[in-house]
């Protein structure tokens, strides 16, 4: 059986419908459900079994699971505004930290979710070498708890053993339920659909003009497939960038947007809130040469391609 955390989750759930077009349905999808509509990222989905994730804890602590034959841990809090470190320990760090332990002791691939958060404001760069990790300083809590396990990977030997993903911004469908932490795409998909503009936040440092921060974006569907290459190549360990390799603006993804719905671009550059002012990564821009290295071939849609397709999503409300 695979276990599979944060299995409604987005990139968890989008993960799953990739095993089941696989052939892939001997899985035990582990999340916590709560209030949200996460649980409508199931339906249709084929699973053996269900289990709430501290219960699922219970049950490793207990050793009264079976052996697994892969651990895919995306199970975590990924909010880059919440302030309760507490919580981010324990929920993040020392339940990832478990979790590896059981895989490695069974001998089981275990494949998890770091973040390009771990990077910080960029100013080490964005190479996923192993000797450049522990130099990182993110920039909120949701990075450093990210930082955290990869550092005790390092540490320990055991990134020799197990595979962490560092993903950069990514988007698609099945991140319907995620409130504040939805890409702008989703979030401001009505607004550019009904009302023709959107908005995006001004630029507080004169080297970037209002709109023109940078991410590497990386489309959902693109991610799914490199995680599966790692999936069925479970001897390439280590700690591996996720992204295009290609930083594009706002407002490349603004002109996406109104160019996908046959829109005349209307933007509307607004306030950035304070609190978010210090944690703001204005560049992020995956190393990729280490995948391709080790051997991964996925040729990444244009951000174009993806929003184009995104768009068709959104538009009828459907999932993958």
């Amino acid at each position: 059986m695979i276990i599979l955390t944060g299995g409604a989750g987005f990139i968890g759930s989008a993960f799953l419908w990739k095993l089941n077009q696989m052939g892939i349905t001997d899985i035990l999808v582990v999340d916590a459900l709560g209030e949200t509509d996460k649980w409508k990222n199931l339906r249709a989905k084929r699973f053996s079994d269900y289990i709430q994730k501290m219960d699922f804890l219970e049950l490793v602590n207990e050793n009264k699971l079976p052996k697994p034959e892969a651990v895919v841990h995306m199970g975590a809090c990924s909010s880059t505004t919440l302030t309760d470190a507490n919580y981010f320990i324990k929920n993040n760090y020392e339940y990832t930290k478990t979790l590896a332990a059981w895989a490695m002791k069974h001998k089981a691939p275990f494949l998890y979710a770091s973040s390009a958060a771990t990077y910080g404001d960029g100013a080490q760069g964005y190479s996923d070498d192993h000797k450049g990790i522990p130099a990182l300083e993110p920039l909120n809590m949701y990075g450093y708890s990210k930082q955290l396990f990869d550092l005790w990977a390092l540490h320990n030997g055991c990134i020799k053993k197990i595979t962490g993903i560092k993903f950069f911004n990514v988007f698609g469908p099945n991140e319907y339920h995620k409130g504040e932490m939805m890409s702008v795409i989703c979030k401001q998909f009505r607004l550019v659909k009904n009302d023709g503009v959107i908005k995006l936040f001004r630029s507080y440092r004169p080297d970037y003009k209002d709109g023109e921060q940078k991410r590497d974006f990386i489309y959902i569907k693109d991610t799914i497939e490199v995680m599966y290459w790692f999936f069925t190549h479970p001897g390439k360990t280590g700690l591996f960038n996720l992204g295009t390799g290609r930083a594009r603006s706002w407002n490349d993804i603004a002109a996406a947007m109104f160019s996908s719905l046959g829109k005349k671009p209307r933007i509307e550059y607004i306030e950035m809130p304070d609190y978010l002012k210090p944690k703001y990564q204005y560049f992020t821009q995956a190393d990729m040469d280490k995948l391709r290295k080790a051997g991964c071939r996925h040729t990444f849609q244009s951000l174009e391609d993806s929003i184009r397709d995104y768009t068709k999503y959104l538009t009828d409300g459907t999932y993958l």
